[in-house]
């Protein structure tokens, strides 16, 4: 119900209603049509310098046993559906950012860490052969050709 202010003292606020987007207006020209733009409020904005760890549901898990709260005690403590929960401690759903701090705090565990690049080792890469030959490659080649013909006469070369 809307009240002036005199009578909005008399009551208490129960249901306050979202505000609403603003419309921007914006002109071209002067004979060109109003262009309306609605601006929508900013969402939440996700730090992408923190990841969570790699066996966050089993960390979850154990801090909850460990301190002996059944699904719906943590539900209720953290304001979340027990399904949401179970769905979590198996691994089949990840946490947002914002209920992963929650966790943390309720339960007193690290699930949040900074993110780390995966370094790539350079020895793994092969090396691409060259198809020219080298000095060293002529040196070899002139190396092996003198051992061939060292080797004793009972031998064929192939």
């Amino acid at each position: 119900m809307t009240v002036c202010t005199g009578c909005s003292k008399h009551g208490k606020l129960v249901w306050e209603e979202e505000p609403k987007p603003k419309a921007v207006i914006a002109a071209k020209g002067p004979r060109t049509p109003l262009h309306v733009q609605i601006q929508k409020p900013a969402g939440p904005t996700v730090d992408t310098s923190l990841e969570l760890v790699h066996d966050f549901h089993n960390k979850i898990r154990e801090a909850r046993e460990k301190l002996g709260l059944s699904h719906e005690d943590l539900g209720k403590k953290i304001n979340e559906k027990v399904s949401l929960l179970r769905k979590i401690e198996t691994g089949k759903m990840t946490p947002d950012n914002n209920l992963a701090v929650r966790l943390e705090h309720t339960l007193k565990v690290k699930l949040i860490v900074p993110a780390t690049e995966e370094k790539i080792p350079e020895a793994k890469i092969p090396k691409a052969p060259s198809r020219d030959l080298t000095l060293g490659d002529l040196i070899k080649i002139n190396e092996k050709s003198k051992e061939r013909k060292e080797e004793p006469a009972g031998r064929k070369q192939s």
